[in-house]
């Protein structure tokens, strides 16, 4: 019984096991677009420039619609939509090498 608790235990923690996330900046120079596509999936927007270097927007958070209750005086809550937040963006440029040339974190 002892042997088939320890088992199933191991089996759910190597189940849980997640894979490290890749610090970008350290692939600059290196990584190459599709690399960064078999990682993160398509770019959400992505522009080639006249020089032949690429342009693309990966979203790393999504903004959340965010709202506030009010209580008014005859009991009533009401409540107000106070926008979105911001998504947060990688913006990655390749070089017309194809490699990672520059990286920017940005709000929008």
């Amino acid at each position: 019984m002892k042997n088939f608790i320890l088992l199933t235990l191991l089996a759910v923690l190597a189940g849980c096991a997640t894979t490290p996330k890749t610090d970008w900046d350290k692939q600059i120079g290196t990584a190459t677009f599709d690399q960064v596509v078999g990682e993160l999936g398509p770019p959400e927007k992505s522009a080639t420039l006249k020089d032949g270097s690429r342009v693309a927007d990966w979203i790393t958070l999504r903004g959340q619609q965010s709202a506030s209750f009010h209580s008014m005086p005859d009991g009533r809550v009401i409540r107000m939509e106070n926008g979105r937040d911001p998504d947060r963006v990688m913006r990655l440029t390749f070089g017309p090498d194809g490699k990672l040339k520059e990286l920017k974190r940005i709000w929008r």
